[in-house]
C-alpha cells in the first residue's frame, strides 16, 4: 500500500460540529475522532487542517482561536482560508491552494496524501492535485453523497470520484490504516 505522508482534515461537519460553522470554544469533536487522530499520528502520519473559515474576515473570530483549538485536537499544522466566497481569494476551497502551500512548506508528495471532508469542494481540491479523496457522510456529507449518487453534479464537479465513502472520520481512518 502507498505510504501516507499526511491527512488533511476538514473541520466543520467532518471532525465535529455540524453542517454549519461553529466557532472555537463551542465546537466539539464527534465521538471517537480524538482516538482516530491519535491512531494516525501513531502510524507516523502528519495531520493538517484544511478548512474555510470566513468568520475571520468578517471579524467574528480570530485565526489564533482556530489554531489553538486544532493544535489541542492534535493537528500538526493549520491550513485555513479566512476569506468569504465573495472575496476572490485563491486559497478558498475548492481551490487546491492550501494543499499546494502545505506541500511546498512540508516537502509533501500530494499523491501520498489524503483529504477527508464532508463537502464536494474538499474533494474537488484534492482531485486537482492528486490526493486520495474520502467523503464522510457527517455534516453536509450526506447531501453531497446523495447529489453524487443521483448524478446532480455538472461540469468539473461531476468528474470527481471519491476513493472511499465513509460514514464518519473513524471509518475513514480505519480504511486508511487497514
Amino acid at each position: 500500500m502507498l505510504r501516507i505522508q499526511a491527512v488533511f482534515l476538514d473541520r466543520d461537519g467532518t471532525i465535529g460540529g455540524s453542517d454549519r460553522v461553529i466557532y472555537p470554544k463551542e465546537f466539539t469533536l464527534f465521538p471517537g475522532v480524538a482516538d482516530s487522530i491519535k491512531q494516525l499520528k501513531k502510524a507516523g502520519i502528519l495531520i493538517y487542517s484544511f478548512t474555510n473559515q470566513p468568520g475571520i474576515s468578517k471579524g467574528e473570530v480570530s485565526f489564533i482561536s482556530f489554531e489553538e483549538e486544532l493544535t489541542v485536537f492534535g493537528f500538526d499544522k493549520i491550513y485555513l482560508c479566512p476569506h468569504r466566497s465573495t472575496d476572490g481569494c485563491t486559497c478558498r476551497k475548492p481551490s487546491p491552494e492550501m494543499l499546494l502551500t502545505a506541500a511546498k512548506e512540508n516537502n509533501l508528495n500530494l499523491q501520498q496524501c489524503v483529504v477527508i471532508g464532508d463537502r464536494w469542494t474538499d474533494l474537488m481540491a484534492a482531485d486537482e492535485v492528486g490526493c486520495k479523496k474520502i467523503l464522510v457522510k457527517t455534516g453536509s456529507g450526506m447531501d453531497a453523497y446523495n447529489k453524487y449518487i443521483n448524478g446532480e453534479f455538472f461540469g468539473r464537479w461531476k468528474d470527481v470520484t471519491p476513493d472511499f465513502i465513509a460514514e464518519d472520520v473513524n471509518e475513514a481512518v480505519n480504511w486508511l490504516l487497514a
